[in-house]
């Protein structure tokens, strides 16, 4: 594949990249198929009492916090986690309802925290690819002039071909970090359901 045609199909998916994103109006740097839903619900994920004021006092207990930092951390897995919860909810009736409501409260925070900077870092990088695009089109309009120009400067085609060549693979290797990490969110709300389940359970 020439340099030119390498270029110019690193622009076609560019601009579909940007056509899907065009989906939403609401949302044009989001460059995932996923749908973006800003903050998860509560009501999605929790069935269990009112929270009331664990909304706030969970960060005060350092029990508390410390377990909602390795529970909401990936690199826990989610087994181990739900074992962790159990083990912290196994003792008696009347403190297990009030650790509950402070665990959920960090878990909900914490994760949906987790989840808007890895949406934000997504939308930033998608500015980039957009911006990385609009370079590499024009990059391959001037490399087009070069090769079709009267003498032709072979220094100038190849510095310019090189470049391209670079920018492109960066930009390709942009797109895969990004169809990966748009995984992340939904990883983040099937944890944050799975764990808020077995609180539920627990409290029963």
């Amino acid at each position: 594949m020439s340099v030119r045609t390498f270029a110019l199909v690193a622009i076609a998916c560019a601009v579909s990249t940007v056509a899907a994103r065009a989906a939403d109006p609401r949302y044009p740097n989001w460059p995932c198929a996923q749908a973006k839903v800003p903050e998860i619900s509560l009501a999605a994920v929790w069935a269990g009492p009112a929270l009331d004021d664990a909304e706030t006092k969970w960060k005060e207990d350092g029990k508390v916090s410390a377990l909602v930092s390795r529970l909401a951390a990936r690199k826990t897995p989610l087994d181990e986690a739900e074992k962790s919860v159990k083990e912290f909810l196994a003792g008696s009736a009347a403190d297990k309802t009030s650790n509950a409501k402070l665990l959920f409260a960090g878990l909900f925070d914490t994760l949906n925290a987790q989840r808007a900077q890895v949406m934000s870092g997504l939308e930033r990088v998608s500015r980039k690819q957009r911006e990385a695009a609009d370079k590499i089109r024009e990059e391959t309009i001037q490399l087009q002039a070069l090769q079709d120009a009267t003498p032709r400067d072979d220094g100038k085609v190849d510095a310019l071909s090189n470049q391209l060549i670079w920018e492109t693979r960066i930009f390709e290797d942009r797109r895969k970090v990004v169809r990966f990490v748009c995984e992340v969110p939904t990883a983040i709300d099937q944890r944050l359901f799975a764990l808020g389940r077995v609180i539920q359970q627990e409290m029963e």
